[in-house]
């Protein structure tokens, strides 16, 4: 397996501290604090993109469904995603993507697990190592799984099915039953689409659990220009003929494999309910960002509890 994605980051994040360096070296004997200040904008300034974020979601809520984002949840979905951020987009993805290898059929071994394998689908500038606190308790807890990654990275969504295909395919072998599918943000819609392109899939997965996904767009996708940018915009024609294709094929109780997490404070996927699906388990974080949302606690406990013990659930519903 390889990644472009992450090669794009090694490069951003060499890039970002040459440039901080320069910056800081250069300027330093004309102004100490302009030197200071420029070093923290290159290193730093994402929280301010971070900032400006949760300040739309505060706008753009307005009528919907899901409970109104206090400020201070607000301010607690910047903190955690100003904490998150470096470590996935920094570290795990560019540099640590390989950390937790997938887990492998060992031939003339009795099937692994009782309870199937997962299958790990990532988001939108994401790879496989987004997932590296999963696999951990993945393996701790003795569930095999598998994972993706979704190249190309500005694609289309429609083409990221065979690898989808390919991954499932794997996980079936790896447990000799139907595996589990956890997405995160795009994922759930790469997921989706996979789901929607033969009649025959939904019936070779258990459940899919996604965490942030934007079901319905989001009102961020208004502003991109990519491909699969544009497939996440607000109810747009792709998404539109992805329901009618998901209902053509299960027509009553479309969703009812689906457990999805969202959040009030998600600060990419906004409107919080376009997050949900109808009639699926939509289960409410209030004031989880979007990429921290992935490892909230009580996300991680309830959905690694699902995986590992194949419950349908391990706890009431908490919104539809």
């Amino acid at each position: 397996m390889h990644s472009r994605l992450a090669r794009l980051q090694q490069g951003a994040v060499f890039m970002a501290l040459a440039a901080a360096l320069g910056w800081g070296v250069v300027v330093w004997p004309q102004s100490p604090a302009a030197s200071m200040a420029g070093v923290a904008l290159l290193l730093g300034g994402y929280v301010v993109v971070l900032a400006l974020e949760l300040v739309a979601v505060a706008w753009v809520h307005r009528s919907d469904p899901a409970p109104r984002p206090r400020w201070a949840e607000l301010a607690a979905a910047w903190w955690q995603e100003v904490r998150v951020a470096p470590r996935v987009f920094a570290w795990r993805q560019p540099f640590w993507w390989r950390r937790w290898p997938d887990s492998e059929v060992t031939p003339g071994k009795p099937r692994v697990s009782d309870v199937g394998a997962v299958v790990l689908i990532h988001g939108f500038v994401c790879n496989r190592g987004l997932w590296h606190p999963w696999m951990r308790e993945l393996h701790r807890l003795g569930v095999p799984y598998v994972s993706v990654n979704l190249e190309p990275v500005f694609g289309s969504i429609d083409g990221y099915v065979p690898l989808v295909e390919a991954a499932v395919r794997r996980a079936e072998a790896l447990a000799g039953r139907a595996p589990r599918l956890v997405c995160h943000s795009m994922g759930g819609l790469a997921a989706r689409a996979w789901l929607a392109a033969d009649a025959g899939n939904p019936a070779r997965v258990q459940q899919v659990l996604t965490i942030g996904t934007p079901h319905h767009g989001t009102w961020l996708g208004q502003f991109s220009h990519l491909p699969n940018g544009r497939q996440m915009s607000l109810n747009n024609p792709w998404l539109q003929a992805l329901t009618n294709a998901e209902a053509l094929h299960t027509p009553t109780a479309t969703y009812h494999q689906f457990i999805c997490w969202y959040s009030n404070t998600d600060n990419i996927v906004f409107p919080a309910s376009t997050a949900t699906l109808p009639g699926a388990d939509n289960r409410l974080v209030p004031g989880a960002a979007h990429v921290a949302m992935a490892f909230h606690p009580r996300v991680m406990r309830e959905s690694l509890a699902i995986l590992a013990s194949g419950a349908n659930s391990p706890s009431k519903r908490t919104a539809s």
